[in-house]
């Protein structure tokens, strides 16, 4: 730290924007890769916290702001990379071939910009003048003033990097002995249950145990009841109703894709509104406790620097300029095409959406991230209904019974549209948690909101080459030419396909409405559940189990239930709190290998033009490869683990 105490501490320094910047398009590139690959992204604000502690430790005049600058511009990294739940739907429809640079970039920072600029009026209320728990800032502020000029926050930054970095290096090799054929990838076997069909899969990748251990059991308990209900009630069921010949994994997969995924749909939907129900009262009263913070202000209240927002003139000034390269980018997706005609009323509709909606979602993000945390906040669920709001306007404007170029061109502009609205939704699920932390260590606000949009920018940058790489490489699952090796991409899936089903007319309504009549059923246990102080299961994590693949799922399950047991431990340790960041750091490295890994694999695939250009090995290696692979995953996750409970007795 500074040596005269008078002197206010570096903060927004050079040094601390570049390490800030670095980290974030590594996290970013992991979080795409992860994203797509099982629908879930990881926070980046503590393992940026600890790198920047680590690092910047050598350096002359470090101190907790400076460090708090860095993970707050790293944080864009866990959020800004939830675009990729929309954009790919656009390869998805066929009206994107690859990813343009320019409109890629322009939809993520131009919709993270608003979140920013819209979540500052909120921060007073939601943060200051709030008894929400933060619980991610808080856990990032406690890091940051452990590591803050000490000894001990020396060894523990130490310890918690080598946590990371082993983990890391751990979960990257195995990832890339799957490559080889040596190990395999997943495990499954798939039969029939009477006259249906299903079976039991799951994904040997640590990526995914890794993040079972950051979402937790109540989110881990909640997945597994959805993969129960879908793979083993409906498939079934449905599987029964629909004889198929061939292969059984093959008829399971059919009907799952087909039936299974939109009651999933229909879950999610249910527990999206009852989300927004739930927290509707509060956001009403935390936005007009903004504007009256701001009336006192304005009538001549001292702030303190932990006190100061960006200028309301910048806020508001900021948030009006950005409707022009909005309209610039909506007006460059219609011209020329056959909604040309209508470009006038188009671009009104549209900036009036973004406006409105813009400022719903983010009052309501920013109060899910303070009660529940960004990385569990249903932000997914935000995409969902604001693809249905947008599909539902502009059938209202043009009917569904239009040509088929014009209902695609419709669908595609639904989803860009979408995809602006989104990015406002993510930066202020962030943006508030980082102002939490930011308010516990003593930093100024409007520094850290300026962090914010360069971590923003940086993510912006780095997502639309990344996306180009993966799509080349693999494909997404759904689009047309798609390989075997296809990212799920699912949240873009559901939005593509409602999207298409408001607009095209052929969505799986029946299925949808079973599903939101069983949403309902889970939301009525959730909330009894809560009465009688028992573990919750969020309705929206079930809809995500009965959604998503079962090899997906599952390794998330186990490691919700490895990472309880390891907090179970943890409690009885000396310094419980230490011994849980190492946990959370082991398993966000689990994740970094794996998915930045993947990232390099696809540049691999990419180059060669081969779908395995690693593989040593062939078919007939696969019944070792199988058995090696678990008992290998499962000797490599003991030893993470152990390393991870080592010096903490």
């Amino acid at each position: 730290m500074a040596s005269d105490a008078s002197k206010p501490l570096a903060e927004l320094t050079l040094r601390g924007i570049v390490l800030g910047g670095v980290i974030t398009l590594l996290f970013t590139a992991a979080n795409v890769y992860l994203g797509l690959k099982v629908g879930l992204t990881f926070a980046t604000s503590i393992p940026a916290a600890v790198i920047s502690m680590a690092v910047l430790r050598y350096l002359p005049g470090s101190n907790i702001l400076e460090n708090n600058i860095v993970q707050t511009i790293a944080s864009a990294a866990g959020t800004i990379a939830s675009i990729i739940f929309v954009l790919p739907g656009l390869i998805m429809i066929g009206w994107w071939q690859g990813f343009p640079y320019i409109t890629t970039a322009a939809i993520t920072a131009l919709g993270g910009a608003l979140g920013v600029f819209f979540s500052v009026p909120l921060r007073r209320a939601l943060v200051i003048d709030s008894d929400l728990p933060y619980p991610e800032g808080r856990a990032a502020a406690e890091v940051l003033q452990v590591g803050s000029d000490s000894r001990a926050g020396a060894e523990e930054s130490a310890k918690g990097l080598r946590a990371l970095v082993w983990s890391s290096l751990v979960s990257a090799g195995f990832a890339i002995l799957t490559q080889t054929k040596l190990v395999a990838a997943e495990a499954a076997t798939w039969f029939r249950a009477g006259a249906g069909a299903t079976g039991i899969a799951g994904g040997l990748s640590f990526a995914l145990l890794g993040v079972g251990h950051l979402v937790g059991i109540s989110v881990g308990l909640a997945q597994l009841v959805g993969l129960v209900t879908g793979w083993w009630v409906l498939l079934p069921i449905l599987t029964a109703s629909q004889p198929m010949g061939g292969e059984v994994e093959v008829w399971a997969n059919t009907v799952f894709r087909a039936d299974v995924r939109f009651f999933g749909a229909g879950v999610i939907g249910v527990a999206a509104i009852w989300a927004l129900i739930r927290i509707a009262g509060p956001v009403v009263r935390g936005i007009g406790s903004a504007f009256a913070a701001s009336r006192a202000r304005h009538g001549g209240e001292v702030l303190a620097l932990e006190e100061r927002d960006m200028p309301i003139g910048v806020v508001i000034g900021g948030a009006v300029a950005m409707m022009l390269p909005i309209a610039w980018l909506l007006w460059s997706v219609l011209a020329g095409g056959p909604l040309a005609g209508a470009t006038g009323l188009l671009l009104a509709g549209a900036l009036v959406f973004v406006l409105v909606v813009g400022l719903l979602v983010a009052a309501v993000c920013g109060y899910m991230a303070g009660l529940i945390g960004s990385s569990n906040s249903p932000v997914s669920a935000i995409g969902i209904l604001a693809v249905l709001a947008a599909s539902l306007m502009l059938a209202g404007l043009f009917g569904r019974d239009n040509d088929a170029d014009t209902t695609q061109a419709l669908i595609a502009y639904a989803l860009i549209v979408t995809g602006v609205v989104f990015g406002v939704a993510t930066i202020a699920n962030d943006n508030l948690q980082d102002l939490k932390t930011g308010q516990l260590v003593g930093a100024t606000p409007w520094k850290q909101q300026v962090a914010l949009v360069i971590g923003l920018v940086f993510g912006s940058l780095i997502i639309p080459p990344v996306l180009d790489l993966l799509n080349t490489a693999f494909g997404f699952a759904g689009a047309p030419g798609a390989g075997p090796n296809a990212l799920s991409a699912p949240q873009a899936g559901l939005i593509s396909a409602l999207a298409k089903g408001v607009l095209g007319g052929d969505l799986n309504w029946p299925m949808l409405g079973w599903g939101a009549l069983a949403g309902l059923g889970f939301v009525a246990l959730d909330e009894i559940l809560g009465k009688l102080g028992l573990v919750r299961l969020p309705p929206l994590a079930v809809g995500i189990g009965i959604y998503l693949p079962m090899a997906v799922i599952l390794p998330v399950v186990i490691g919700a239930v490895i990472g309880w047991f390891y907090d179970k431990w943890a409690d009885r340790r000396g310094d419980p709190e230490l011994a849980k960041r190492i946990g959370v750091l082991t398993a966000t490295g689990m994740i970094v290998g794996d998915s930045l890994w993947g990232v390099a694999f696809a540049g691999i695939v990419a180059g060669s033009g081969s779908d395995s250009p690693l593989t040593l090995v062939g078919a007939h290696f696969t019944p070792f490869a199988l058995g090696g692979g678990v008992v290998l995953f499962a000797g490599l996750t003991v030893l993470l683990y152990r390393q991870a409970m080592s010096g903490l007795r």
